[in-house]
């Protein structure tokens, strides 16, 4: 399966996946962001070869660590036909996981859902992945330094996204270019503790090499000029397909 597959199927998965919320019922504190829209960058993202998805996953399974409700991983089963993986932490998702485990079993899916704590010594469900889909999770992680560079020595290729900085500080200071990462205080980003780092765009590059990956492609959407931590209408993201060195 290609990209172009996966972005032609997006519109299915979305109703099929409303629907059985729907069925489901209002009983679980649903997920409220679109996870099916970082498809959409990533199509704009990937070139050549890297279009095609089944290279990147290798015939291994593939995990989407930070899922949400596992809209992803429900999605990449369904139109891809791989073993999915849905790798997230119960204390700090949303619904304590209840909402993927509803759906995998309204669905009747073979995603298999672990709760995992990222934050400590983790150690994940396989010994190793062909592709990972590390998408918005990065900056909600205590150590994400640890955490890459353990994905990297368990996934060949990985597809990442995280919230970047341009400029911090009550004085905005400018820090895109440089290699540094912003602890933001509890509250300072969506007034939700589960944020820690946000790197800087030069950070993010020198993280990942640091940790035993290659870049391969790179895409920034939104505020990509006067981007900071805190204000919704200065978030930048950062989208990456990662190689791994070490795997």
């Amino acid at each position: 399966m290609d990209i172009d597959q996966l972005v032609d199927g997006l519109g299915g998965e979305a109703e099929r996946l409303r629907i059985a919320r729907s069925e489901i019922g209002d009983g679980i504190a649903w997920y409220p962001y679109d996870i099916l829209a970082n498809v959409i960058h990533i199509d704009t993202m990937l070139s050549g070869e890297n279009r095609d998805l089944d290279r990147l996953a290798q015939g291994s399974p593939v995990a989407d660590i930070g899922a949400a409700d596992g809209d992803l991983a429900f999605a990449l089963e369904r139109l891809a036909g791989w073993q999915v993986d849905v790798v997230d932490t119960a204390a700090s998702n949303m619904n304590a996981l209840r909402g993927a485990k509803a759906l995998r079993d309204h669905l009747g899916s073979r995603v298999q859902i672990h709760d995992v704590d990222l934050d400590r010594q983790f150690a994940l469900p396989r010994e190793s992945y062909g592709l990972i889909f590390l998408l918005g999770i990065l900056y909600h992680l205590q150590n994400p330094y640890y955490v890459l560079r353990e994905l990297a020595s368990r996934s060949s290729y990985c597809l990442m996204s995280t919230k970047v900085a341009r400029f911090a500080g009550p004085n905005r200071t400018p820090i895109g270019d440089l290699p540094l990462a912003y602890l933001v205080a509890p509250d300072e980003t969506n007034n939700d503790p589960t944020n820690y780092w946000v790197f800087s765009p030069a950070g993010v590059e020198r993280l990942v090499q640091r940790t035993g990956w290659t870049t391969l492609e790179r895409l920034h959407v939104g505020n990509t000029a006067d981007s900071d931590p805190a204000t919704p209408e200065n978030d930048e993201r950062m989208f990456m397909l990662l190689h791994s060195r070490t795997a």
